[in-house]
């Protein structure tokens, strides 16, 4: 099973269609999925996850509770989860995460990598929107330093990526086929 995750509106169900060619619905506003739609794709499940963080029109008990669903699924399901695709917004996080920081809150970007990290399992950040990101590197640099992760793993760990216009798909997706064929692998020699 592959998981796409991450904040609400990050583009997750288009990154899904570009890379699976399979529709999953999707919208302009926050929260359209609210329950995890699975898809079908080269023998594998992939899983298009709810967005956590604000989601346009519900109260914020509903929003803490489908974050609870998330994080539940997420724990019950780890044996399963051969890979994670974090998808996170290139433009708009490091912004996010700056404020986050100024009240002294841990960014839920960079607490959701963590969490998944803990539980063992293999992850990719999916910088997204990077045609909308001024000095992408910069901001892979920036999103990078504030996960902890090490710019000898950056190039695998964090890929930049245009769901909207398919840049750099194509290199995400050799990425996902590498890392779970790795991890179909070393569980038939283990």
């Amino acid at each position: 099973m592959i998981i796409f995750v991450g904040r609400s509106n990050v583009g997750k169900s288009t990154l899904i269609y570009q890379l699976t060619g399979k529709k999953v619905r999707r919208g302009k506003r926050p929260g359209v999925t609210r329950r995890p739609v699975e898809v079908e794709w080269g023998g594998r499940k992939v899983v298009d996850m709810p967005g956590f963080g604000f989601m346009g029109g519900l109260p914020e008990e509903v929003q803490e509770r489908v974050k609870d669903e998330i994080v539940r699924f997420i724990e019950e399901n780890a044996e399963k989860i051969e890979l994670a695709v974090l998808v996170v917004d290139g433009k708009s996080a490091p912004e996010i995460i700056e404020r986050w920081e100024k009240r002294g809150e841990i960014p839920i970007d960079v607490e959701f990598y963590s969490f998944l990290r803990e539980l063992g399992i293999p992850t990719i950040v999916a910088v997204n929107k990077v045609d909308r990101v001024k000095n992408p590197e910069q901001t892979l640099g920036f999103l990078a330093e504030k996960m902890g992760i090490r710019p000898e793993e950056r190039e695998e760990v964090m890929i930049p990526v245009s769901a909207k216009f398919g840049t750099n798909v194509d290199l995400l997706r050799r990425e996902i086929i590498k890392r779970v064929e790795g991890t179909q692998r070393t569980s038939r020699t283990t």
